[in-house]
């Protein structure tokens, strides 16, 4: 595995997962093309790749490890219940009948993609000649509306934000602890959302429309997959959370009420705020959280949810806690990243400490200008420089807006500092402006941005 020429100081084992790309393509150069159709209910997407064309055991492997790889990117940026490959048929066969018949964290992806987003079973088809689909698929228009009275709200795992405005006027902007995840009663959540709302309704005349921004997967403002409410018995998630925002949206008279993915929101707030597009949102949470604005200023039906994709390839990194596979996006673009650095960083916390306090910990020694917490934002730059490089494979990138409760203070300039580094050194044929917003915008500026989701009638 390639080493970056920017090692970050407190991880020297990262190995990223785009110079393995870049190796790969590099040798397969001229090599046999093959095609990936993802396919959602209603959109196609296809993508051309190019594999090593010789037959050796050794190329069947590698062959086999890149197609795993770029599928389970493609699964969780793009999303879909059905995979048709136009490759050799032995090699999807082993995809298929190997990767994702006996590995967890393959399952772990059919089980979320197919029956949980989807609602159907989880497929990879080998398709060739005109058995492969042709590509077909829409953007979303959604968001920019104003005017009238506005609530909003922004769902984290450690705090909700809520956000109101009268005709583009603030009126309230506040956040409102909370710990969703271990809370098995949906009792939680209710309250704790409604309680969030009805305060920051408070502040205006009346309420025309509510704009929600929460992790994970909304289908008909109905969440599919979130980690939100993780806790929550299953039963219990199908009764009584799957409706929840249809229950808020009575509770305010049946207003006009819109639920989009976190990250969609924030690539959404980007572009807003700085009048811009081919803008890739990242906020740096509780967990990380992705989204993509296009060409046009729209979103796409993508998920987006890169929190589940890989981006260090060594094969003893950190596992993530759901499925288990190594080197996601959460275990170093987010809290998560922060307190996993603590211990080679040398600092030490109470072991009872929550980590969004571990976190304000971090963020105070930084003000001191204590030199191990400036060794956490520089190593947390160098994993944004190379994931950047990642997803610039993948997504049409102008701007990248660095967002979340980590960026705050000066840590946040730090790591869009080294992350500059990274891509200069490493990727000087990639041009991505990446961009901080004001420290108000980094805590609610999601919520703002959510204001504008829904249409008033």
């Amino acid at each position: 595995m390639d080493l970056p020429k920017l090692a970050p100081v407190l991880d020297l084992d990262f190995r990223p997962a785009v110079l393995a790309r870049r190796r790969y393509e590099k040798d397969a150069a001229g090599g046999r093309p093959i095609r990936i159709a993802v396919e959602q209910d209603e959109n196609t997407y296809v993508f051309k790749r190019t594999i090593l064309k010789d037959d050796s055991s050794q190329s069947l492997s590698r062959n086999l490890r890149f197609l795993e790889r770029d599928l389970k990117f493609l699964l969780w940026a793009v999303g879909g219940w059905r995979v048709r490959i136009d490759a050799p048929e032995l090699l999807v066969g082993l995809l298929r009948d190997y990767h994702y018949r006996y590995s967890w964290t393959q399952l772990f992806d059919a089980e979320v993609m197919g029956p949980t987003v989807y609602g159907r079973p989880f497929q990879i088809e080998h398709a060739e000649g005109n058995a492969f689909p042709e590509a077909a698929h829409q953007t979303i228009s959604l968001g920019r509306h104003r005017g009238g009275c506005r609530l909003a709200i922004d769902l984290g795992a450690s705090d909700i934000k809520a956000y109101a405005e009268q005709d583009g006027k603030a009126t309230f902007a506040g956040e409102f602890p909370w710990d969703p995840k271990p809370q098995c009663d949906p009792a939680y959540h209710y309250q704790h959302i409604s309680n969030a709302l009805r305060t920051a309704a408070a502040t205006l005349p009346r309420v025309d429309c509510i704009g929600v921004s929460a992790a994970g997967v909304y289908v008909s403002n109905e969440p599919r997959i979130a980690s939100l409410f993780r806790g929550v018995p299953k039963d219990r998630f199908q009764a009584e959370i799957v409706p929840l925002f249809h229950r808020i949206q009575s509770d305010f008279g049946g207003v006009p009420l819109v639920v989009a993915n976190d990250g969609d929101v924030a690539a959404l707030a980007g572009s807003m705020s700085l009048g811009t597009n081919r803008v890739l949102g990242l906020a740096f949470g509780s967990s990380l959280a992705v989204g993509y604005v296009d060409g046009n200023g729209n979103i796409t039906s993508w998920l987006n949810e890169l929190a589940f994709v890989p981006i260090d390839y060594n094969p003893r990194a950190p596992a993530d806690e759901w499925s288990l596979d190594r080197g996601c996006g959460v275990q170093y673009l987010s809290q998560q990243a922060v307190d996993r650095l603590l211990k080679p960083a040398g600092i030490e916390v109470p072991a009872g400490m929550p980590v969004p306090v571990r976190l304000e910990h971090v963020q105070a020694l930084m003000n001191q200008g204590d030199p191990r917490a400036e060794k956490i934002y520089r190593t947390v730059g160098v994993y944004l420089g190379y994931a950047l490089a990642h997803y610039a494979s993948y997504y049409d990138v102008g701007t990248a807006l660095i967002m979340g409760r980590v960026t705050t203070g000066p840590g946040g300039e730090i790591i869009l500092s080294v992350a500059k580094e990274v891509l200069t050194a490493e990727f000087p044929e990639i041009s991505i402006d990446l961009r901080l917003p004001d420290e108000a915008s980094k805590r609610v500026g999601q919520a703002v941005a959510a204001a504008s989701l829904p249409q008033i009638v």
